[in-house]
């Protein structure tokens, strides 16, 4: 199960599909006063340096955020994450790439809580220097777990404030996450209803993925909002990753039309063959 390190994969097409939603719905947040809380139930290191080994192994950056870095005809969500990148590079060369926990760390606000679980042994204590070297007011804000993300869900509902934005994104290298993703969102409903929920999910020939799918698109009494991404066609031998989604749970009701835009781009842009596709589908809103 620690397999899993996600400085392999930083960068690469999926994190710019989950990144700018996820951007996209923190934006949509903080035009309310009202404070809220963003949980991370598989938060990482936070911070990737792409010239590191473990990113240059593989270098999947290359084939994701690389190509949008210089585009002039971004649409304007993946504008907005492309400028965020940039500032946190200081309008520099593409160096360091946030995680999830980053972007949400330079989105709060000062009232607004981040609570993120991580469960790896290198991945947290890297994790928290990261969180330690921003300052004390910052750390403040922030609450680390070194916990397993779906069963330390349940602790964290409802938020406080009773506004939040709970991530999801399990490296979904056990089969068995299929199953723990779909038991947190039901659960998760029960405790906090009004909740936005945002699960990532890999593109890989396993009957999981799809089964997962199909019961989060059966809940009842919500509205959701599912897009995909898939950039090249699925490998013969049915291993590899041609793709990713963002299944999200009471979504802001301006993010399909923001998709609309940005989803043909990426799957033009980001395309590893001619196979590349993407889909968007929604009930509610």
């Amino acid at each position: 199960m620690f397999s899993y390190r996600h400085a392999f994969h930083a960068g690469n097409h999926a994190d710019v599909l989950k990144h700018s939603v996820l951007l996209h719905i923190l934006h949509y947040f903080n035009k309310k006063e009202t404070p809220y809380w963003i949980i991370d139930t598989h938060a990482g290191a936070g911070i990737y340096d792409l010239e590191d080994a473990w990113a240059e192994k593989t270098a999947e950056f290359k084939e994701g955020i690389a190509r949008l870095w210089d585009n002039t005809d971004l649409p304007q969500d993946l504008q907005v994450y492309i400028d965020h990148i940039r500032n946190l590079n200081d309008g520099q060369d593409l160096v360091y790439y946030p995680g999830s926990p980053w972007i949400s760390l330079e989105l709060m606000r000062h009232k607004d809580r981040l609570h993120l679980f991580e469960l790896h042994p290198t991945e947290i204590e890297v994790l928290s220097d990261n969180i330690e070297q921003q300052g004390r007011e910052i750390a403040r804000q922030v609450t680390i777990f070194e916990k397993d993300g779906f069963s330390g869900l349940k602790s964290q509902l409802p938020p406080v404030p009773r506004r939040g934005v709970i991530l999801i994104d399990p490296s979904y290298e056990d089969k068995a996450d299929y199953r723990h993703t779909l038991m947190a969102i039901k659960d998760g409903l029960k405790r906090f209803a009004t909740g936005c929920y945002a699960v990532w999910y890999p593109l890989v020939n396993r009957k999981e993925v799809h089964d997962m799918i199909r019961q989060l698109e059966k809940l009842p009494d919500t509205q959701w909002l599912n897009a995909s991404l898939a950039v090249r066609k699925p490998a013969a031998d049915g291993y590899g990753l041609h793709g990713s989604g963002m299944f999200i749970i009471n979504p802001p009701y301006t993010l399909h039309a923001a998709l609309e835009k940005s989803l043909p781009y990426l799957a033009k842009h980001l395309a590893q063959d001619s196979s590349a596709t993407f889909s968007l589908t929604r009930q509610g809103n």
